[in-house]
This record gives C-alpha cells, structure tokens and sequence, in this order.
C-alpha cells in the first residue's frame, strides 16, 4: 500500500472518530485544504461517497459505514503487529484506555497508578468512570473492569480478578437509634439504601444453610452510584446493601458494623475484560498481569470472602 493511499485511510478512520473534519485534520497536523484533497482523494479512487456533510454535522454513508468497520480492523491489525515486534526491546507505550465504575476506579485503579507509572514510565493510563457497561470498540476502550461472569460476545476474554461478597451494614448510631436485625423480614420495619443498578435491586435473594427467603426492598434512598449509598449509609440514613469491595475499609474501620452475618447473599465476581486478539498488544497485558498480581499480593479476594460477625 502506498504512502498516500495508508494517509488517506489514517485519516478517513480519524474523521469518523472524530465525527468533524476539521478535528480530524488538527489530530494529524493537516490544514482544512489538505484534509478536504484527502477524503476527496479518497473518495474519488473507491468510486463512493463515505461521508456527507452540512454546516452542522457529519455522519457516514452506508458504504462509509461498511469501509470503516473494515478500515479500523485493518489499523488495528497493523498497530498490534508493531506492538508485536516492539515487545521484545521496548516498554509498552502509547495510551491505555480503561473503563470501570465509579467506585473500582477510586478506590482500587487510582491507588495503582503510581506503581504502574513507576514500571512502565512510558505508559499513560485514561480512565473512563462510568456505572454502565461501554462498548469496545465505540468507545475505544482496552480493557474493562466487570462484575459478571461472562460476556455475550464470544470474541470478549475475561480474567478474573476476585470473588466479593456482598453484605448488609449500617452506622453504630442507626443501628443503637433502630436496633439490629435478627432475620431478613425483620428489614421490613428498617431503611434501606439500594444501588439500583445491581442485578434484582429490589430483591435481597438470601440464604443460611438450607434456608433461603427472597425479601422484597422498599428502599429509602436509591443511587447509581455506590459512593452515594456509601454516605448515607455512614450518616446513619439506613442499611447498605454493598459488595465488600467498596465498604471493607469502613468495615474495619467501625464505620458501619455489618448486620445478619450468618446470611448470604449471592457474590460478585470482579472480572478483567478485554477484545480477544491473537497478538495482545504489550500495554493490555502489562496492565492485566500487574492488576492480578496486585489483588493477589494484597490479599483482597480473602479479605472480601469473609466478614467476622459482630
């Protein structure tokens, strides 16, 4: 392929990322000239029109939509097989692109960060916080960081990172002010605070031994966020129905006291997500094995498998 056909298609991909002409050519150091002879170039050798335009906007054709798909899988190939032969000599560079909730991204990637610089000092890491699931490769994500078993899309690889339990906790002043519960339906008569994202939010499925009960939750504070639940929770607004992982530390702390300990409630598992490749590239590995080897020097799966009953 041609220096200016490879230039051509570099700046197409950059177009429809960008969703702007004029983006795409200050990404690649074009003048707005330049990039208009580009695309027209472009257009103009396949015989097709790939993108419309008016003063306000810009989207791809039909026939720009099937030539990107195959475009950025081609940019992708060549990116991983330079990753591949720069493995060898070089540190992993470029921009890691990691997505997970709110609350993993503060309390357990942020913490991380230092450490992974100080190993990799040509890395950088952006993180994309957000309490919903990304798509890939719409939102240019590398990897992932999920509470679920598996993944629809077979061409998804998930590693696991660690089992968590979660529980039921409260603040020492509501617990002294309503008093502790001594079964599940006693939670009938207490305020509950619910993540309302997690799967059965409004059904607490619970079991001891043989025993199981399914509580239905009227809650008293609803979020999206666990942060939020979290903080009501310690200002004595409620029980917490939480993953250990986000309230182990006020847990220990004293901060909230967990409550029916001899109950279960179905665990989480918190997985590493990333596109399955034949050639990971070095900057996803890096970063999965070094996540792994982190939660495993730290013990969290063990800390967040059990809680000692107050």
């Amino acid at each position: 392929m041609t220096t200016d056909r490879w230039s051509q298609i570099e700046f197409f991909v950059q177009v429809a990322d960008e969703g702007s002409m004029s983006k795409a050519a200050e990404k690649l150091d074009m003048s707005n000239a330049a990039a208009s002879r580009t695309l027209g170039a472009l257009e103009q050798r396949l015989g097709a029109r790939l993108v419309e335009r008016t003063t306000r906007r810009l989207w791809l054709t039909e026939v720009g939509q099937a030539f990107y798909q195959r475009c950025t899988a081609m940019l992708g190939e060549m990116a991983e097989a330079e990753a591949a032969a720069r493995e060898l000599t070089l540190q992993p560079t470029g921009v890691l692109h990691v997505t997970s909730s709110v609350s993993f991204a503060m309390m357990h990637i942020a913490p991380a960060l230092p450490e992974l610089k100080r190993r990799y000092p040509e890395l950088s890491v952006q993180i994309t916080a957000a309490n919903r699931y990304l798509d890939f490769i719409d939102a240019g994500i590398d990897v992932a960081i999920r509470t679920r078993e598996y993944e629809n899309d077979s061409s998804i690889t998930i590693r696991k990172l660690a089992h968590t339990r979660r529980v039921l906790a409260a603040s020492p002043a509501y617990l002294e002010k309503h008093g502790m519960p001594r079964h599940p339906r006693d939670l009938s008569s207490h305020q509950l605070l619910v993540y309302n994202l997690a799967k059965d939010a409004h059904v607490l499925h619970m079991s001891k031994g043989d025993e199981h009960v399914d509580i239905d939750v009227v809650s008293t504070l609803e979020s999206n966020e666990g942060q939020v639940i979290v903080a009501a929770g310690l200002a004595g607004h409620g029980i917490v129905v939480q993953p250990l992982y986000i309230i182990y530390d006020e847990i220990v702390a004293g901060r909230l006291r967990p409550v029916l300990t001899d109950w279960v409630l179905p665990a989480l598992t918190i997985n590493i997500a990333y596109q399955s490749r034949r050639h990971l590239p070095a900057k996803i590995r890096v970063f999965t094995d070094f996540l792994i080897e982190r939660f495993e020097t730290l013990q969290l799966e063990h800390k967040w498998s059990y809680i000692q009953p107050c």
